[in-house]
């Protein structure tokens, strides 16, 4: 009983075959491709046929550090990864020995031809195109295999010690460049602007003294008006009224003998004027 127990053990592990949602199998009959076998239980008869289950989900492979030189003679230690699926699982046992070393082989191989055409500097600034050239140049040669590349990404591209050092320098120098630039732009507007505000300040004194001119002139032309209306004729009496205006508007100091009425200096020295009204008062 013990024996038949194991011929059965033995029997259902070569008879009965699961594939799980994320296989497909591949059967063959007597070592020839028969059929493929979708997610599900099947049985096999056991010695003739065999299956062989390969995953078709996408899956992700290193790409080893290498040492790559560049256009400019540099060496730069790069490595990525790479995204693939099987899309035909026939195609990847029948037409590749083994798919699962040569992507990734195949990856690196195509990632130094590619870096080895750009200097290290175009290769840390065109990281996007690198990633895009290698997808296209895989996927293209792995189309025979059955499988489709989904992308590519680049992880680092170390340029050696000194040569980093050197590249940290410049990229200092340049940010020190912008810096001063801004500096002196920014002076360069606020002088501008203490400039402009200069000149309004003077266009307005300006204008102030045009506006005082006129307002001069204007009173001059009414003086002028006036005189000519009301004092032809008399232009040494018109003189002698300016004269004492301006002397109480400046608040003058005139000296008054005693004895004598206020009216009567100021009589005196607008020449006569005043005093006729002294002696209307007198004759009140």
């Amino acid at each position: 009983m013990y024996w038949l127990f194991i011929v059965i053990v033995v029997l259902a592990y070569y008879t009965i075959k699961i594939v799980r949602p994320v296989e497909k199998g591949v059967v063959e009959t007597l070592g020839k491709f028969s059929s493929t076998a979708e997610a599900g239980l099947h049985f096999l008869i056991p010695v003739v046929q065999k299956m062989y289950r390969i995953n078709i989900t996408e899956q992700r492979v290193d790409i080893e550090p290498q040492s790559i030189i560049t256009k400019d003679k540099l060496n730069a230690e790069v490595d990525g990864v790479v995204y693939y699926k099987v899309v035909d699982p026939t195609k990847a046992i029948y037409n590749v020995n083994d798919f699962f070393s040569a992507v990734p082989s195949l990856a690196k191989t195509t990632l130094r031809a590619v870096i080895g055409k750009m200097t290290l500097t175009e290769a840390n600034e065109n990281r996007d195109k690198i990633n895009s050239e290698v997808e296209a140049i895989l996927d293209k040669q792995t189309d025979p295999w059955g499988i489709t590349v989904i992308r590519v990404e680049l992880q680092r591209i170390e340029p050696p010690a000194d040569v980093q050092a050197a590249m940290n320098m410049v990229v200092k120098a340049e940010n020190e460049k912008i810096a001063a630039l801004d500096i002196a732009t920014a002076l360069e507007t606020k002088a501008d602007g203490n400039r402009r505000a200069e000149i309004k300040k003077a266009e307005g004194q300006a204008q102030g003294i045009r506006l005082k001119a006129t307002a001069e002139a204007d009173a001059i032309k009414l003086v002028n008006e006036a005189a000519e209306k009301y004092f032809v004729g008399n232009a040494q009496l018109l003189k002698r009224l300016e004269t004492v205006s301006e002397s109480l508007k400046n608040n003058a100091k005139i000296v008054v003998p005693a004895g004598t009425e206020l009216v009567n200096v100021i009589g005196d020295m607008a020449g006569g004027v005043l005093p006729l009204i002294k002696r209307a008062n007198e004759d009140k």
